[in-house]
């Protein structure tokens, strides 16, 4: 017998947790409070933004944009756009204007969606975005006095009334395109990662195992991690498809008002990268009896790799787990989860042992390969020894960059992650390392081989390096160490001006250091590994760590 075959369509399990649990609530952080509205209010909101999408002109395929924190209107963005076939461009609110002029004419974005408070970053555009045809603008409490000059603003509110609130959501192929990221820092212009609705339903589903995050409608999630990063890591999805309840901190995302949501709203799941939970962390160590979060049982921690210490401390003070997890933007992007009692077997180890392996990258999801190889794409063996280049392939992994196929980054069905790193027997992935043109501060990539190739072009300057430097809080920031032509005077500040111009502020170098060469490699290509060893032999310390 021949099963009926079904599209995997977005569109299929966004409606249902408001089905069956219409009355638990989405909570949004405000100025004094919170807001509050219930699934299915959320629901009924989503299908009445997909009416006023469609009488604006969005069809199937066409591009929406969204400049927002996270709160419950995003969410409902998310589920419209999913719903009628539209495609979701999340706009990372911390890029730079230069940045955002590309991505926003390379994805042709039709209509954005801001939050009142971002219009003055927004607004740095006007006259640079000529696809956008609106501006759809929408205001929490003391933000309702708006005004802006961008094309054809509108109230959010307004522009949802009195639409109805069912949306008959179009049967379309189910590898068609859902949602549109831009990976930052990347070499040269960012570049644009596609979700299809096939991929993103099985992503949805293995995030939602036990032995993946363990989600469930019993659980109530403070999404800390931006829905601009990478679709909020797939949650918006995960909790429309479950019912659960979700807290949302909007701009709110200073570790006091984090914890006190953690607190009030009784919270069992949230996700964040390292930074995050080191200021919940010390808050916590502060005034212990202050905060209660026994509710709370398990984090989820990306972006980049936690410290031991911190995994381990939330275990022995709170009782709360660490999930590790490894991926990227292309990689949709839940890649590998570490868990501390991953299968059977690990229930008798040691609480050592176990928490060696939660500080591994983890084991890769169902679904998913992940392998290493050396540099002529031979396999290598997982002995937990032998370091190569990280490879995935899967249903949810970038296969193409979007209208912008780079096939170098791409080979023989397997994604060229960057990283390099090791597999043991148990089949953890160890990252070693990543690209070496890469610094990863606080979650955010920033491109080394960008902000050399912009210093070097200032008046005076004959060559410039620049490599990251750990650092406690953002795990890694940027320095600069610049050659000057002879006889030239380039003052650091002139750099950092120049970089300035082009660059956000937190993707500007901590440190401009002045050298007379850069140590080359026998094929003549700048020796970071040297510059780095150098550095760390010299003591080197980062300007805002220094005693």
């Amino acid at each position: 017998m021949a099963m009926q075959r079904n599209p995997l369509l977005m569109s299929r399990i966004l409606d249902r947790g408001a089905r069956v649990a219409p009355d638990e609530v989405v909570v949004t952080a405000t100025e004094a409070g919170t807001r509050r509205q219930t699934n299915r209010e959320t629901r009924d909101r989503a299908h009445q933004l997909a009416h006023a999408l469609a009488d604006a002109g969005i069809g199937v395929g066409d591009r929406v944009g969204t400049f927002m924190w996270n709160g419950s209107r995003h969410l409902e963005a998310y589920h419209a756009t999913a719903g009628m076939g539209a495609v979701l461009h999340t706009l990372n609110i911390r890029l730079s204007d230069t940045d955002l002029e590309y991505i926003i004419d390379h994805a042709q974005d039709r209509i954005i969606i801001a939050d009142a408070d971002t219009l003055p970053l927004l607004e740095k555009l006007k006259g640079r975005m000529p696809s956008v045809e609106r501006i759809v603008v929408a205001t929490e409490e003391g933000l309702e006095g708006w005004d802006t000059d961008l094309p054809n603003p509108v109230d959010y509110e307004a522009f949802i009334a009195g639409k109805p609130t069912d949306f008959r959501w179009p049967e379309i192929d189910e590898n068609s395109p859902l949602g549109l990221c831009y990976t930052s820092g990347t070499t040269g212009n960012p570049k644009g990662v596609e979700y299809e609705h096939r991929s993103q339903y099985l992503h949805t589903l293995t995030q939602c195992m036990t032995d993946s995050m363990s989600l469930s409608a019993t659980d109530c999630l403070l999404g800390i991690v931006p829905l601009f990063h990478a679709m909020g890591w797939g949650l918006p999805w995960s909790m429309l498809m479950l019912g659960c309840k979700q807290v949302m901190p909007h701009r709110f995302m200073d570790p006091a008002r984090l914890i006190q949501l953690l607190v009030d709203e009784e919270v069992t799941v949230s996700a964040g990268v390292p930074t995050i939970w080191q200021g919940i962390k010390g808050l916590y160590e502060a005034n212990p009896d202050k905060y209660d979060l026994s509710s709370l049982s398990r984090v989820t921690c990306g972006g980049s790799a936690p410290p031991p210490s911190l995994i381990r401390w939330y275990w022995d003070t709170l009782g709360v787990e660490m999930i590790q997890g490894w991926g990227m933007t292309e990689t949709s992007p839940l890649a590998t989860l570490s868990r501390r009692v991953a299968k059977r077997a690990h229930r008798n180890l040691s609480p050592d042992r176990q928490f060696e392996n939660v500080a591994k990258a983890g084991q890769v999801m169902p679904g998913i390969e992940v392998d290493i190889f050396d540099e002529d794409f031979n396999p290598l063996p997982h002995d937990g020894e032998t370091v190569g280049e990280i490879l995935i392939r899967g249903p949810w992994i970038c296969s193409e960059y979007y209208n912008n196929p780079q096939p170098e980054k791409f080979h023989d069905g397997w994604l060229i992650t960057g990283d390099v790193g090791k597999i043991d027997a148990d089949e953890y992935l160890i990252i070693s390392d990543r690209s070496k043109d890469l610094v990863k501060s606080g979650g955010e990539w920033i491109s080394s081989v960008d902000l050399e190739n912009h210093i070097v072009a200032l008046e005076g300057v004959a060559q410039a390096c620049v490599v990251a430097q750990p650092h406690p809080k953002w795990d890694e920031r940027p320095v600069a160490l610049v050659v000057l032509k002879p006889g030239a005077e380039v003052s650091k500040e002139a750099i950092l001006e120049h970089c300035g111009k082009v660059f956000a502020k937190w993707q500007l170098p901590d440190d401009v250091l002045y050298i007379d060469q850069i140590p080359l490699t026998s094929t003549g290509k700048m020796d970071k590994k040297v510059v780095r060893a150098d550095l760390d032999a010299k003591g080197y310390v980062l300007p805002d760590l220094r005693g």
